[in-house]
C-alpha cells in the first residue's frame, strides 16, 4: 500500500499551437520550481493539463519530461483518460512501463455506462496493473457524469485502487466515503473552495490546478491542518480565495497558464481551440498574483 498524501499540483500542459511540440524547457523549469516549493507530489495529464486536447504522442512525451525532471524525488501520478475499457489500459501501460508511482484513472462518457460497465472499466484497468497504485477521479461538473457510491464502495476493494479525487464539492458525500471506506480508499480533495474541509474531515491530501501558480501557499495551508492550526489555515484559505475566484470565473486552464505566464515560465496558449484570456482578464490576474 502506498502512502501518498499532501500537495499535488495538476501540471498544465505546455504546448505549441503551431506545431503541436510539447515545450520540454517550459515543462521543466516549472516541475523544477513546483518541487523546489515544497510539493509533495505531482500529476500530469489531469483536466488542467488539458488531457482531451491532447494527442497519444504528446501525453507520453509530457509523461515522459515530468519523470525525467523529477526523478524520484516526489511521486508522479500521471492521468488516463479514455472513453474505451482497452484505451484506458493501454494508456496505463505506457505510463507504467515510463516509471509512473501511479495512475489517476479518469472515465470519459458518450454514451450512458451502467454501474456495472462503470465499474468493469475502472476495475479492469486497475487489475491489468497490479503493482501500480490507482485513483479514480471522480467530476460530476466536468466529465458529465458521476460515478455511484455503491460502485465505488465495490471498487475500494480492489487492492490498487487506493484512493479517490473528488471533485463534486459536496462535502457530505465526502464524508460519506470516508465513513464507508476507512483506509480502503482514501480522499483527496479536488475543489478548490473545500480543501481545509477535506483535510479536516480526514482527507489525505489536495489535487489541484491551483497548486500551479501558488505551491508554496497550497504546502502551507496543508501543513498548518497537519498540526490542527485551524485558525490559522481558515485566514491562509482565505487569503487565497481571490484567485480561486478567478478560476471559476474564467476558463480554467487558460486561467492557469495565464497566470503561469505571468510569472514568467513561458507555458504558451491553452490548447486550440481554447483562446486565451482577454487583456483585461489578463490585467485583473496580475493584480491578484501581485497580492499574493
Amino acid at each position: 500500500m502506498t502512502n501518498f498524501s499532501g500537495i499535488f499540483p495538476y501540471l498544465v500542459s505546455p504546448v505549441d499551437n503551431q506545431s503541436g511540440k510539447v515545450l520540454e524547457r517550459s515543462l521543466r523549469r516549472l516541475v523544477e520550481h513546483l518541487i523546489n516549493s515544497g510539493v509533495h507530489g505531482l500529476s500530469p495529464l489531469g483536466s488542467t493539463g488539458e488531457f482531451a486536447y491532447l494527442s497519444t504522442a504528446q501525453r507520453e512525451e509530457i509523461v515522459r519530461i515530468v519523470l525525467d525532471q523529477t526523478a524520484g524525488r516526489v511521486p508522479v501520478l500521471a492521468g488516463v483518460a479514455a472513453f474505451s475499457t482497452r484505451e484506458a489500459q493501454e494508456q496505463a501501460e505506457r505510463y507504467a512501463r515510463l516509471g509512473v508511482d501511479g495512475l489517476v484513472l479518469i472515465m470519459q462518457k458518450m454514451f450512458p455506462v451502467s454501474p456495472q460497465g462503470q465499474t468493469r472499466f475502472f476495475a479492469d484497468v486497475a487489475e491489468a496493473l497490479p503493482d501500480v497504485s490507482m485513483t479514480l477521479y471522480t467530476n460530476p461538473g466536468l466529465l458529465g457524469g458521476d460515478i455511484p457510491m455503491d460502485v465505488l464502495d465495490d471498487l475500494s476493494h480492489v487492492k490498487n485502487i487506493e484512493y479517490i479525487k473528488d471533485a463534486s464539492g459536496n462535502t457530505g458525500r465526502i464524508l460519506t466515503m470516508i465513513n464507508r471506506f476507512g483506509d480502503r480508499m482514501r480522499v483527496f480533495s479536488a475543489s478548490a473552495h473545500i480543501p481545509l474541509m477535506v483535510f479536516k474531515l480526514g482527507g489525505v491530501g489536495w489535487m489541484a490546478g491551483p497548486a500551479c501558480v501558488m505551491p508554496k501557499q497550497c504546502v502551507e495551508l496543508y501543513n498548518l491542518a497537519q498540526v490542527d492550526d485551524w485558525d490559522r489555515a481558515l485566514e491562509k484559505q482565505k487569503s487565497m480565495w481571490r484567485i480561486n475566484e478567478a478560476f471559476t470565473k474564467y476558463a480554467l486552464a487558460a486561467c492557469i497558464k495565464g497566470a503561469l505566464n505571468i510569472q514568467g515560465f513561458e507555458v504558451g496558449s491553452p490548447i486550440a481551440p481554447q483562446q486565451p484570456l482577454s487583456a483585461e482578464a489578463m490585467n485583473e490576474l496580475r493584480a491578484i498574483l501581485a497580492d499574493l
